[in-house]
């Protein structure tokens, strides 16, 4: 099983998608939160899960039926999180 580690990016990612789901939907907060913490934590097993990635070197792990997407990089020993977007948010 391989490590994981997060990017700042990423962890700053998780914060605001927490900050933004308990200001507006408050109900769904801990649960949204808790299954793309757990989404990523399952990489450690199957890091080949996502799809390759727009940038190379790179899989996405899309989150049905959330709106979000896990960026990550695979290396020999370790699956690094890079970045948590929204669906609809412009990765460029």
């Amino acid at each position: 099983m391989k490590k994981l580690r997060w990017s700042v990016a990423a962890v700053n990612d998780l914060e605001e998608i927490a900050k933004y789901l308990k200001l507006n939907h408050p109900n769904f907060a801990n649960e949204t939160i808790q299954r793309i913490y757990n989404s990523a934590k399952s990489l450690k097993k199957f890091p080949d899960k996502g799809r390759l990635g727009k940038i190379v070197g790179t899989r996405e792990l899309i989150l049905v039926p959330l709106p979000y997407l896990i960026v990550y990089s695979v290396e020999l020993e370790t699956v690094e999180i890079l970045r948590i977007f929204h669906g609809a948010q412009d990765r460029t």
